[in-house]
């Protein structure tokens, strides 16, 4: 799986121009299941992701994690994280997985978070979704598992 996280101090998601999801202070994960991944794939991900180390502590230095902060997770579907550039200037998106079997990891994955005691809320899968954020740092990490 492959995953975009963003601090933020706040962010949305809109569909058809209702809100579907929000946070205040946590993590906007923009979030694409590959071809091949599994469930063990989304797990380390889920605790990587829990456990990451990219809040400011007492000393001004990044060594918090979103369950030492209690921040929230927006997870949004993104496949478009699975593009492949190397040729031409069409992105290839042929390593994403497919639509069944990517909405179903994108929701394992948001489970998992939840699992750990995060407040999690979602985009919706497949949507036409407008995405705002303010990025705080800005911080901004690409993990791939």
């Amino acid at each position: 799986m492959r995953a975009l996280v963003q601090r933020v101090s706040e962010a949305a998601v809109r569909v058809d121009g209702a809100v579907v999801g929000e946070i205040g202070a946590g993590l906007l994960i923009l979030v694409c299941a590959m071809d091949g991944d599994a469930e063990a794939n989304a797990d380390t991900l889920a605790a990587k992701v829990a456990k990451l180390r990219i809040f400011k502590d007492d000393a001004d230095k990044m060594n918090r994690s979103l369950l030492d902060t209690g921040g929230a997770a927006l997870v949004v579907s993104q496949f478009t994280l699975a593009a492949d550039t190397r040729s031409g200037n069409r992105p290839g998106f042929s390593t994403a997985a497919r639509p069944d079997e990517g909405e179903r990891l994108y929701e394992y994955f948001a489970g998992q978070l939840r699992a750990q005691g995060i407040e999690v809320a979602q985009g919706r899968f497949g949507a036409d979704m407008k995405v705002s954020l303010v990025n705080d740092g800005p911080v901004t990490i690409w993990m791939e598992f």
